[in-house]
């Protein structure tokens, strides 16, 4: 399937991508958003490690972005849009082997089907995880097949829509007795905020911190 992508999975930029990253072997580092978390977890309380798929995926319209809609059910973050992922288990060799095995689990995308190309930093949330972000390139030609109990949508975003900053909000809410800033990015009927906004714009301020020009998405 990988031999039938097209041409976009070439191009120059995937290097200045890769040159943005933490190298995939890169070992755990401390959450970049802890001051965010102040207050929003009781004093002392560890965070447990997890790693989430940043899924790129090269089409004929351009690079997309793989995320999903959380059923609404779950104990956390029920309804909202997330990368596949979860938490670390024992098993799992390190945050790219916890990645791709849930990836599997959730999406049926078998690890065979990513090209791990680096790491995001660390990102702390309000549901006591340090999640490590994981970029990789997805074959275009592998299907997903969700897992019910788990995964209510399975959808693409441009990945240029994602990387301009004039679909990027910054709004505010109150939550536990404090008014609290986060990220946003409506997308039509979507809305990708918190947590995957987070590493989202983590994404976009690394590119941005290595020169990374839109028009290098067509190189």
């Amino acid at each position: 399937m990988w031999d039938e992508a097209p041409t976009l999975l070439r191009p120059g930029w995937i290097d200045h991508l890769a040159g943005a990253l933490r190298p995939v072997s890169c070992a755990s580092a401390a959450p970049c958003n802890l001051d965010e978390l102040d207050g929003l977890l009781p004093p002392g309380q560890p965070l447990r490690p997890a790693a989430v798929l940043v899924g790129l995926i090269p089409r004929d319209a351009g690079w997309q972005v793989l995320l999903t809609r959380r059923t609404p059910d779950l104990p956390t973050h029920g309804g909202q849009i997330s990368f596949p992922g979860g938490r670390i288990e024992a098993g799992d060799a390190d945050a790219v082997a916890g990645a791709l095995r849930e990836t599997h689990e959730e999406l049926g995308i078998p690890p065979s089907a990513v090209r791990p190309i680096g790491l995001l930093d660390v990102y702390g949330t309000i549901s006591a995880f340090a999640v490590t972000p994981v970029v990789g390139i997805v074959d275009p030609g592998c299907e997903t097949r969700p897992d019910a109990r788990e995964v209510d949508e399975v959808f693409e975003v441009p990945l240029r829509f994602l990387l301009d900053r004039r679909n990027l909000k910054r709004e505010e809410r109150h939550f536990r007795g404090r008014l609290r800033g986060y990220y946003a990015f409506p997308y039509g009927e979507r809305y990708i905020w918190g947590a995957t906004a987070g590493m989202l714009v983590n994404l976009l301020e690394r590119l941005d911190r290595h020169g990374f020009d839109p028009a290098d998405l067509d190189r």
